[in-house]
């Protein structure tokens, strides 16, 4: 089902959930999910927000209900499939917020609808270096097993799905392809958003440095905010309270 012209009436679709609907909300927050993440990682964020924020989490292809579907394996592809996927929804001010490859992605969507004269009223990028920095990183070539346990040391996915047998057979090719997204993304030179952009990163990141946070401010002309909070890749899920305030705070 494609959205409609208005998200008053829009469905959802396949790419997008809308599990707490806030329609008198004045504003709408688009969520991203990381590699090996679904839609559903976002459901408390929604239900926390409402009714002040309506709140919609992407669900990219090949896992859970879109599990028969092939999966997407560029940042720039999942762009390109989810401006038009997005465009019912910019009824209202839109902030995105995108965690770990989610936050590229939700940079890439930005970017897009900036060309067609449409700005973010935020963009908030968590758990992901600036598109300007690079590292040479590969776990998407690695076997099943050094998969998995990169998965595991960064506790990004629920255990229960690691360690159901079943279930992990299923949820592995999204995995690699969501890492060969992140891992092969490189930006392409462009204008400068213009939202504000807010880079939110924990302070034992292995996979982010503050300077790698930091350097987000690169990417928009618009005013920049750096959070750090406690914790490693998945701070979100031990300072979700506090998480949660900051957004608040900077949606108002």
């Amino acid at each position: 089902m494609t959205a409609s012209t208005t998200s008053t009436n829009a469905g959802t679709g396949a790419w997008v959930r809308r599990f707490v609907p806030a329609p008198d909300a004045p504003h709408r927050l688009v969520c991203f999910p990381h590699a090996g993440g679904s839609a559903s990682y976002f459901f408390p964020v929604t239900r926390a927000l409402a009714p002040g924020v309506d709140v919609l989490a992407i669900q990219y292809p090949g896992r859970q209900d879109r599990r028969d579907e092939p999966c997407v394996d560029s940042v720039q592809g999942l762009a390109d499939a989810l401006v038009e996927e997005l465009a019912a929804w910019f009824d209202r001010p839109v902030s995105f917020f995108g965690h770990s490859m989610g936050a590229s992605v939700a940079y890439e969507v930005a970017r897009r609808f900036e060309r067609r004269g449409q700005v973010l009223h935020g963009l908030f990028v968590s758990g992901r270096r600036a598109p300007s920095t690079v590292r040479d990183e590969r776990v998407h070539l690695l076997d099943d097993a050094g998969l998995i346990e990169e998965i595991r040391r960064l506790s990004g996915t629920d255990t229960l799905v690691l360690d159901d047998p079943e279930i992990l057979r299923m949820a592995l090719p999204s995995m690699r392809a969501d890492y060969r997204a992140a891992e092969t993304y490189r930006h392409v030179p462009g204008p400068l958003l213009s939202c504000p952009l807010t880079a939110l990163t924990g302070d034992d990141d292995p996979h982010v440095t503050l300077d790698e946070a930091r350097a987000w401010a690169e990417h928009s002309a618009g005013p920049f905010g750096l959070e750090v909070f406690p914790g490693g890749h998945f701070y979100l899920d031990e300072q979700a309270p506090a998480l949660l305030s900051a957004l608040e705070e900077r949606l108002r």
